[in-house]
């Protein structure tokens, strides 16, 4: 396992990370110096040291942004998926406002540009394997048959369920004893916001970190 990092090379380790996401290369000495209120550079360039020896980066010390995150990614084969923390009532249910972040996942796992996250508040699905806190992927391209848990939208709330038909009404079924099979008829405002197509479940979540702004100042 690499070696522990201190809280300031982490913090450094992260501000690489998001710099170079945001701006597709890596920052300088002096930008990391000024992100840090640092007064030396050679404490950065000592930070950085650091992080080379502990198995976090490469660098070349040749250049200024001469700085490799080893293990690092994030462009390639991925494709970030927006999730939303709540829904609109009618047409679009998604609104750019309602959007909570993203959560970068492998293509290999992503069924199409239209996908996106819910996170799931309570108990209802467990018998499914979902369970309170999970975020799932739903598929709004995916063609919602009996037996699918979906994603539905009741109004202004979004709940998920596995989808059943009888007769004129959709049947909304819970996988959970304690819980209640909600009905919808023909008239009621409902929609199928998609098929789940993933479970994502984590076990330890922060508050995401304040954007970084892009710099668009000639790179030296």
């Amino acid at each position: 396992m690499p070696e522990p990092l201190t809280q300031l090379e982490q913090r450094v380790y992260h501000y690489l990370i998001d710099f170079l996401a945001a701006n597709t290369y890596q920052p300088s000495i002096r930008e990391i110096a000024r992100q840090f209120h640092i007064k030396s550079t050679k404490t950065v360039s000592d930070l950085l040291h650091a992080l080379e020896a502990k198995g976090y980066i490469e660098r070349d010390e040749s250049r200024s942004r001469g700085v490799r995150l080893l293990g690092f990614a994030a462009a390639g084969n991925t494709q970030p998926i927006p999730y939303f923390g709540r829904i609109h009532a009618g047409e679009p249910a998604l609104k750019p406002e309602y959007r909570k972040g993203f959560i970068t996942m492998d293509r290999r796992f992503v069924p199409g540009e239209d996908a996106f996250f819910l996170k799931i508040r309570g108990d209802s699905m467990v018998g499914r394997g979902i369970l309170d806190g999970d975020y799932v992927m739903l598929s709004p391209s995916a063609k919602a048959k009996d037996g699918d848990i979906i994603g539905a939208r009741l109004g202004e709330e979004a709940t998920v369920k596995t989808l059943k038909h009888d007769g004129p009404m959709v049947v909304l079924e819970p996988a959970n004893d304690r819980e209640r099979s909600i009905r919808v008829g023909p008239d009621d405002d409902f929609a199928i916001l998609g098929v789940v197509c993933g479970v994502f479940r984590p076990f330890w979540e922060q508050d995401p970190p304040p954007t970084l702004p892009v710099d668009d100042t000639p790179k030296a």
